[in-house]
């Protein structure tokens, strides 16, 4: 019998994500990076999805993955693009350009923050945007992802 191929998922984090566990832990907690790709795949598995984690605090980077999240047919995208989110046109051409279903997410509640955290160019480019409910907004993107895209965990 052959076994079944888990769809993919791209979770992509932007610049300073990967000092989570370390900065500003008042306004992002004390959970880290790899606290972060582990509950992806957790939470995953159960609709048949590998969450594949990427980090980078270059801009350009973040396009590349998105292209070849597209180009390896992956089922949709969470992306925590950190700063970018409120200064990056090009993320969000690329998310709109690969018509791969995507979640924003946010660890802190940007509207609770600055002003100019208030608009995000790649939340126009998702259909759903967490922001404010610590790394568990991961959680609960993959699980409205999952039903985006009609995948049932399987018990």
């Amino acid at each position: 019998m052959a076994k079944s191929v888990a769809e993919t998922i791209y979770v992509l984090n932007g610049p300073n994500l990967n000092l989570l566990g370390t900065r500003e832990p008042d306004t992002y907690g004390h959970a880290t990076l790899a606290d972060v790709e582990r509950l992806c795949a957790v939470t995953a598995a159960p609709f048949g999805l590998e969450a594949d984690c990427r980090q980078s605090n270059r801009e350009g980077e973040l396009i590349d993955f998105i292209h070849e999240a597209h180009a390896k047919k992956a089922v949709g995208i969470i992306i925590n693009a950190g700063a970018y989110s409120h200064t990056s046109i090009a993320l969000h051409d690329a998310l709109m350009a690969v018509k791969i279903p995507t979640v924003e997410v946010h660890i802190s509640n940007i509207h609770a923050r600055e002003n100019f955290r208030d608009h995000s160019f790649t939340a126009r480019a998702a259909f759903a945007t967490l922001s404010g409910f610590g790394i568990d907004g991961y959680r609960l993107a993959i699980n409205g992802l999952a039903t985006k895209i009609g995948m049932k965990a399987k018990a």
